[in-house]
């Protein structure tokens, strides 16, 4: 494996330790006393503004206004999967120790009074469709809350992890609302509080009902992942893109979230045996290798424009090459893109920028959208890497 990548990795994973996983998130803005403490707080269109302000300085205001580090759930997530690949690499007992303390700081996360275990975020948030309260569950951080207890059940057989996923999608069957269409397939909402139609968070819902079923066989969670699967691709376009979602200021096309539809209609084919999607899939992968990477290597976060360039975009490559088996495919492409963001969304520190645009680089080192999602992604990456050199070893 070339030194780059594992020298990177090695400094990421040193800062991140460092910092106990805990930091700050591009939209944690409204954790502020001026927007907690004072009437400005209660209006929809200071909260929106408020978190596009923190979201686009480049100098980090987080300090001066009262904004705290913090636990982020999915974040946590995230470096869990990335300790369990860690793990399934090199049996380090030091690696197990984060998995078991990862897993406990999860089950102190959850959020309380739904139909089952569930998470959010840890600070308040204003989209233009809905508002959502601090610790509001959400469909996209209990899947990958979902996927990281499983990966760490399967090495310890804690079984309070199991029974933890089981019950996460009693959450996702009971407590987010569902948009149908005419055959009875449909999306999940994003949360309880909200009827949004966002592909990928219901794509999301259905990747966990298809990792929990793997360990329960009960088939009605593939029955249901099923509906959901379907719903989605009937909206792929023709050229085998997919919009954010169905809203009008929805019709964006992005790199990552891209990424999450492949992977999960990948995972749910994989579980299913259903192969009825996978004129879909193929159509997705080729326009998404095609579109989002220039032939730099330059991550690109639209399908119609370089800028801006953020972080998620390379790292959910790497995964989605992966967990849709295409890596061997893509290698070069994959290299190219991991050397590049290396060589230029890497600080000397370890940590990873969050975004460039031009002439301008976001430095602020959030722990959620940029170390998490590079910890998780690198960790796939080099584990793929080490699997295939063994490979070549035994043959």
């Amino acid at each position: 494996m070339n030194n780059l990548f594992e020298e990177s990795f090695l400094k990421l994973l040193n800062y991140c330790e460092a910092e106990s996983f805990k930091g700050w998130d591009p939209f944690d803005g409204l954790n502020s006393w001026v927007v907690q403490k004072t009437p400005l707080g209660k209006s929809r269109f200071f909260r929106l503004a408020w978190i596009q302000l923190f979201k686009r300085s480049p100098l980090n205001l987080r300090r001066l206004f009262g904004v705290k580090k913090g636990y982020n759930p999915k974040g946590l997530a995230l470096f869990l999967i990335g300790y369990c690949n860690l793990y399934n690499r090199s049996q380090n007992p030091a690696y197990r120790a984060k998995i078991d303390a990862l897993s406990q700081q999860l089950f102190d996360l959850q959020c309380k009074g739904y139909s089952g275990a569930c998470w959010g975020y840890n600070f308040d948030w204003q989209a233009r469709a809905f508002f959502q309260p601090k610790n509001t569950p959400t469909v996209v951080a209990t899947s990958f809350v979902v996927e990281a207890l499983l990966m760490a059940y399967q090495l310890n057989k804690n079984k309070e992890l199991l029974a933890t996923a089981v019950s996460a999608t009693k959450f996702i069957l009971n407590d987010l609302n569902r948009t149908k269409d005419g055959k009875g397939d449909y999306t999940l909402s994003y949360s309880p509080l909200d009827h949004t139609q966002v592909y990928n968070a219901g794509l999301l819902g259905a990747k966990a009902l298809c990792l929990v079923y793997t360990h329960n066989n009960n088939k009605k969670l593939l029955e249901e992942s099923k509906k959901i699967v379907s719903y989605v691709c009937n909206r792929q376009s023709s050229d085998g893109s997919w919009a954010y979602g169905s809203l009008p200021y929805h019709q964006w096309i992005d790199s990552f979230h891209t990424g999450y539809n492949l992977e999960c209609i990948a995972l749910y084919q994989k579980v299913s045996a259903d192969q009825s999607y996978s004129s879909c899939l193929s159509k997705g992968l080729k326009y998404y290798t095609e579109n989002f990477f220039t032939s730099e290597g330059v991550p690109k976060y639209y399908n119609n424009k370089t800028f801006p360039i953020d972080i998620h975009a390379p790292a959910q490559l790497l995964v989605t090459l992966v967990k849709t088996a295409s890596i061997k495919d893509h290698d070069v492409l994959a290299h190219k893109v991991l050397r590049w963001t290396i060589q230029n969304m890497q600080s000397k520190k370890g940590y990873y920028y969050y975004q460039k645009i031009p002439l301008l680089t976001y430095r602020i080192p959030y722990i959620r959208w940029a170390q998490s999602w590079m910890f998780y992604a690198l960790s796939y990456y080099l584990l793929n890497a080490s699997n295939e050199k063994d490979s070549h070893i035994k043959h």
